[in-house]
C-alpha cells in the first residue's frame, strides 16, 4: 500500500517546471510509503509521475516505482495489492513473459501489455487507485478499483491535471487555490462524513469506485472539471451486479450456501497472507473479525498476531470478547485500553489525517489499533465490509420492524414524534423500565434511541426512512439530500435489499473505507478487508435476503459459517460497533477543549457556523436533556479542519448564506455562500 501522485499538463503549457512539484507533492504522504520513493518526468510530453512506498511483497528494488513495462512503452504509480498476482504471472508466462522480481505491479503491467487495459483490471483481485501512461498514445489512464478501498483525487488547476491518493498532496502543487465546496460540507454535517462523488474542495473530484479516466494533454484544452468528470467510465459497476445478482439468486439449500461461502472465504483470506513483511489481523471479538481472525488461524501454522482496542467505559469496550476468541482460537494478542486522555492526545491529528472534515467518532479507535499493530506488523486484515455484505446494521432490517407503525397516518406519527421529544432520554429510561414492551421493539425503545425513533416516525417512504436513520438528527431537509446514500438504485427486490445496497454504494466507500485507509495509512501501515473482494461482494447480491437477515437477526448465513470455528456463546451476542463515548468524554474531559473550538466569537469570526444555534446544541448536551454529541463532533471536526487549513490571515466572507438544518427545532449550522480561499 502506497501513496501516488502525478501530473498532466495542457498541450503548450508555459511552465514545464510545474512537473518538478509532483517531488513535493509525494513528500507530503511519506507516512503512506516511508520505506521510500520516486518520480518519473517526460518534459516534452508534459506528465510527471510519482510515488511513495511501503515495501510489503517483492522489498527489494525490483519493485520500486513508478515503473516501466519490459517494452517501456507504460509505466505506472500504483497504491494497493493484486492478491491474485501469482496465478496471473503462470499465464502471463505462459504468454512467454518474463520477469525480474516478483512485484504485483511487474505483473500489472505485463498484464495491462497482453489484455489491455479494461480486460487486465477484470482479471485484478485487490485494492488498487493506479496511473497508467501510455508513452506511444500519449495517454493517460486512471484507475479505481471496484469497491473504493483505495482513494484517488484528481483536480484541474491553471495549465495541470493533477491526482493524488490525498488531497495534501495537491497542497504542493503550484497555483492551486482550494476553496470550500459548500453542499459537500453541508453533507458532512448532517451525516458525518463527505460523500464519495464529492470532495470539501471545489476543483477537485474522487475517481468513482470501479471507474476509469482516459485523459490526453489535448483532452484538458477545452475540458472543465465537470466534463473531466463525465468523461469517467464505469469497468466495473456495482449497481448491475446487484441487480443481476438478486435477479438470479443461487438457488441452493442453506448447507451448501454455507460450505461455498465457507470455501470463498478461505480463497481470499489465503491469498491476503501473502506478504515478505510481519502480518496480524484486528480483532473486536464481534462476527466479522472473528470470522477473519478463525480463517487466518486455520490456515497457518504459527499464532496468528492480533490487536484490539479497550475502553474505561463498560458499555463501550468489547476487549474482553476480543480476548474470549483470541484464547479460543489461541491467537498472540494484544490489548490496548483507550482512556479520554489518549483520544484528547490525538484529536490535533485528525484533520491532518483525513484532509477532509470527517466525524466517524471511530476514527479515533481505528487510528490507535492501528498505531498499536504498526509496532509489530506491517499489514493488518480487518473484517470491514461483513456487515455490508451480509446485513449486519440493525438498518438491514429496520423496515420491517417498523412496517406496522409506518402504515398509520402521518399526523398521527407527527404527533407522536413531538411527543417523545418533549422528556429528555433520562426521563424516558424511568418510564420505559416500567412498560412491558415487544422484544422487537426494546431494542428500540431504551435511552437516546428513542429520540432518534422519534425523528424517523413521520418518514414518507423508503427513502426518506433510510436517510433520517443514517443521518445524525432527524431533520428531513438535509441540503444536498441523497448524494451521500445514493438516491438511484438499480430495481431490488425488497426493502431488506435495498437498504444494503444504499449502504455499500454510499457509506462503505465514503465513511467504513475512508477512515480505514486514512487511520492505517497514518500509521505506516496496510490493511486488508477479505469481505470486500469482489468475488464475495458478488457471491453476497446472489443470496436471497432472507438468508442474510432472518427473524429480526443480520448476517445468519455468516454465523452459521463461524459457528464452524468459534463456539457461538462467544459471539452471540448483540451488536456493539467501535463506538467511543464521545458525549461523556464532551462532558468531562474534553469539555474545555471543546468549548473553545465552539466560542461563539470564534464561530463568528470563521464565518461558517452559525454560533447561537451551536451554543443551543451544545448546551443541551452539557446539561442532558438531548444527547448531542454527533452533531457536536461533526461541528468540532469542521472547526477542527477549519482551523488547520485557513490562511493565517484569510479574507473576510461577506455572505453567509444556506442553512443546514441539523434538527427540526434548532438547526445548527449556516454553510457560506461564496467559497473561502486557502493559500
Amino acid at each position: 500500500m502506497c501513496g501516488i501522485v502525478g501530473i498532466l499538463l495542457r498541450p503548450h503549457a508555459a511552465e514545464r517546471g510545474q512537473l518538478d512539484a509532483v517531488e513535493a507533492m509525494a513528500t507530503t504522504m511519506h507516512h503512506r510509503g516511508p520505506d521510500g520513493g520516486g518520480i518519473w518526468i517526460d518534459r516534452d510530453a508534459g506528465v510527471a509521475l510519482g510515488h511513495r512506498r511501503l515495501a510489503i511483497v517483492d522489498v527489494s528494488d525490483a519493485g520500486h516505482q513508478p515503473m516501466l513495462s519490459h517494452s517501456e512503452n507504460l509505466i505506472m504509480t500504483f497504491n494497493g495489492e493484486v492478491y491474485n498476482f501469482a496465478e496471473l504471472r503462470l499465464e502471463l508466462e505462459a504468454l512467454g513473459h518474463h520477469f525480474r522480481g516478483h512485484s504485483d505491479s511487474e505483473v500489472m503491467l505485463a498484464a495491462f501489455e497482453s489484455f489491455g487495459v479494461e480486460k487486465a483490471l477484470t482479471k485484478f483481485c485487490g485494492m488498487f487507485a493506479l496511473a497508467l501512461w501510455n508513452r506511444k498514445d500519449r495517454v493517460l489512464h486512471l484507475v479505481r478499483d471496484r469497491m473504493g478501498k483505495k482513494p484517488l483525487y484528481i483536480g484541474i488547476a491553471g495549465q495541470a491535471l493533477f491526482f493524488a491518493s490525498e488531497l495534501k498532496a495537491m497542497r504542493a502543487l503550484p497555483g492551486f487555490q482550494p476553496t470550500i465546496e459548500t453542499n459537500a460540507l453541508a453533507m458532512m454535517l448532517s451525516h458525518g462524513w463527505v460523500p464519495d462523488d464529492s470532495c470539501i474542495w471545489s476543483g477537485v473530484f474522487k475517481l468513482a469506485p470501479g471507474a476509469m479516466l482516459t485523459v490526453s494533454a489535448n483532452d484538458l484544452q477545452s475540458c472543465s472539471l465537470v466534463g473531466l468528470q463525465s468523461r469517467a467510465r464505469i469497468w466495473w459497476s456495482l449497481a448491475q451486479i446487484a441487480e443481476t445478482g438478486q435477479r438470479h439468486p443461487l438457488d441452493l439449500p442453506a448447507p451448501e450456501l454455507e460450505c461455498e461461502l465457507d470455501r470463498l472465504l478461505r480463497v481470499v483470506v489465503r491469498q491476503r497472507m501473502v506478504a515478505d513483511v510481519p502480518l496480524g489481523a484486528f480483532l473486536s471479538g464481534g462476527i466479522d473479525s472473528s470470522m477473519i481472525v478463525a480463517l487466518m488461524q486455520v490456515q497457518s501454522s504459527n499464532p496468528v498476531r492480533t490487536f484490539t482496542i479497550g475502553f474505561d467505559e463498560a458499555q463501550f469496550d468489547e476487549a474482553r470478547y476480543a480476548s474470549q476468541v483470541a484464547q479460543h482460537l489461541g491467537t498472540d494478542h494484544t490489548e490496548f485500553r483507550l482512556t479520554a486522555r489518549e483520544a484528547l492526545n490525538i484529536i490535533p491529528e485528525l484533520p491532518q489525517i483525513w484532509d477532509e472534515p470527517f466525524a466517524d467518532e471511530s476514527q479515533i479507535p481505528t487510528f490507535l489499533v492501528a498505531r498499536l499493530a504498526r509496532q509489530h506488523v506491517t499489514v493488518a486484515l480487518s473484517g470491514d465490509g461483513g456487515d455490508e455484505c451480509f446485513g449486519g446494521y440493525a438498518r438491514h432490517f429496520m423496515p420491517a420492524r417498523l412496517a406496522p407503525v409506518l402504515r398509520l397516518p402521518v399526523a398521527l406519527r407527527r404527533t407522536a414524534a413531538a411527543a417523545m421529544l418533549m422528556l429528555s432520554p433520562a426521563a424516558w429510561e424511568r418510564i420505559l423500565r416500567t412498560v412491558p414492551l415487544p422484544s422487537g421493539l426494546q431494542g428500540i425503545l431504551s435511552g437516546d434511541n428513542l429520540q432518534r425513533f422519534a425523528g424517523i416516525l413521520d418518514a414518507a417512504d423508503e427513502r426518506e426512512l433510510y436517510e433520517r436513520l443514517t443521518m445524525f438528527s432527524p431533520n428531513p431537509m438535509s441540503v444536498a439530500q441523497g448524494v451521500a446514500t445514493g438516491s438511484g438504485i438499480p430495481p431490488l427486490p425488497n426493502a431488506t435489499a435495498r437498504v444494503i445496497y444504499r449502504d455499500m454504494a454510499g457509506y462503505l466507500p465514503g465513511d467504513i473505507l475512508v477512515k480505514l485507509d486514512r487511520a492505517c495509512m497514518a500509521a505506516s501501515l496496510e490493511s486488508r478487508s477479505p469481505f470486500l473482494d469482489h468475488r464475495i461482494v458478488e457471491f453476497a447480491w446472489r443470496l436471497p435476503s432472507d438468508v442474510k437477515v432472518r427473524r429480526g437477526q443480520g448476517k445468519w448465513l455468516l454465523r452459521r459459517v463461524l459457528r464452524r470455528y468459534v463456539l457461538e456463546a462467544l459471539f452471540d451476542r448483540p451488536k456493539q460497533g467501535f463506538n467511543v463515548p464521545i458525549g461523556d468524554w464532551l462532558r468531562g474531559p474534553l469539555r474545555d477543549w471543546a468549548q473553545d473550538l465552539l466560542d461563539p466569537s470564534r464561530i463568528r469570526r470563521d464565518g461558517i457556523l452559525d454560533p447561537l444555534r451551536v451554543q443551543v446544541c451544545w448546551q443541551q448536551h452539557l446539561n442532558g436533556r438531548r444527547d448531542r454529541s454527533r452533531e457536536l463532533w461533526a461541528v468540532l471536526m469542521v472547526q477542527a479542519w477549519h482551523a488547520m487549513w485557513r490562511n493565517p490571515d484569510p479574507p473576510a466572507v461577506a455572505e453567509k448564506a444556506v442553512e443546514l438544518l441539523t434538527n427540526p427545532a434548532t438547526p445548527i449550522a449556516r454553510i457560506a455562500r461564496g467559497h473561502r480561499a486557502y493559500g
